[in-house]
């Protein structure tokens, strides 16, 4: 088994190995994974985070070693908690990384960063705070940052950001938590799960008070959330049907 870790901004990991292929998520600066498969130009591998899945070009990671790849997953993860920010590498050259990209490979990489970061589990409280750094982000399928994000994305990395672990899909993360029966039993920070109409659960968003919801719809945005689902009121509709609230912390 090989292991790598991204050593650039924001790197597409896609369906297939080819440039054309879907993105299916992003592997920000930091992020490590297991090599799965090897080939001349592309990579299939599955990241330590989630267990996600997919194809890199193999000029966007470096190679590490397994037992750098264990150390890492044990490690406590240290977060950057910046817009914006920027490493340093040994040729005094500056690199952008974004928000929520992972520190703990810095000394791997020979890179030095000053920036603000995160490395505890912050209270359930803090969840909307963060959710409001991605306010007005364009959606993007497959999207993991502030300039890009789809839905499930958006709820992973607000709860990244905070110290806890969800699946990257919508579907995937509604497998997580306890399931509630009300609206009015949930909480600021509580996930709600909405289906299309063959029952495939295809989106997430975050609770806030007072029956609002903030999601990445077009762009991530605030709605109002009743027991129908999400009504958009620029448009006068409901935009998504309810299936499940769940409490993941």
């Amino acid at each position: 088994m090989q292991y790598g870790i991204c050593s650039l901004s924001v790197v597409p990991l896609r369906n297939e190995p080819a440039d054309t292929s879907e993105l299916v998520t992003q592997v920000l600066y930091g992020d490590f994974f297991k090599i799965l498969e090897q080939r001349k130009n592309w990579s299939r591998i599955r990241l330590a985070f989630d267990s996600y899945e997919g194809w890199i070009d193999n000029k966007q990671y470096l190679e590490i070693s397994e037992d750098n790849y264990n150390y890492l997953n044990k490690e406590t993860p240290k977060l950057s908690i910046d817009l914006v920010e920027f490493i340093e590498d040994s040729n005094k050259q500056l690199h952008p990384i974004l928000l929520g990209s992972s520190l703990n490979g810095l000394s791997l990489l020979n890179h030095s960063h000053d920036g603000n970061t995160i490395e505890e589990k912050i209270d359930k409280e803090n969840i909307i705070k963060t959710a409001f750094l991605y306010l007005n982000t364009p959606y993007l399928w497959g999207g993991k940052t502030p300039f890009g994000i789809d839905c499930s994305g958006f709820t992973q990395m607000v709860y990244k950001l905070n110290g806890y672990k969800l699946l990257r899909d919508a579907s995937q993360q509604a497998t997580q938590g306890e399931a509630l029966s009300f609206i009015e039993e949930s909480e600021p920070g509580d996930l709600a799960f909405f289906d299309n109409n063959e029952g495939i659960i295809t989106h997430v968003g975050i609770i806030m008070k007072d029956n609002y919801i903030i999601h990445a719809h077009g762009k991530v945005r605030i709605d109002r959330l009743d027991h129908s689902g999400i009504y958009n009121v620029d448009k006068n509709i409901h935009t998504h049907k309810l299936r499940v609230i769940k409490k993941i912390i």
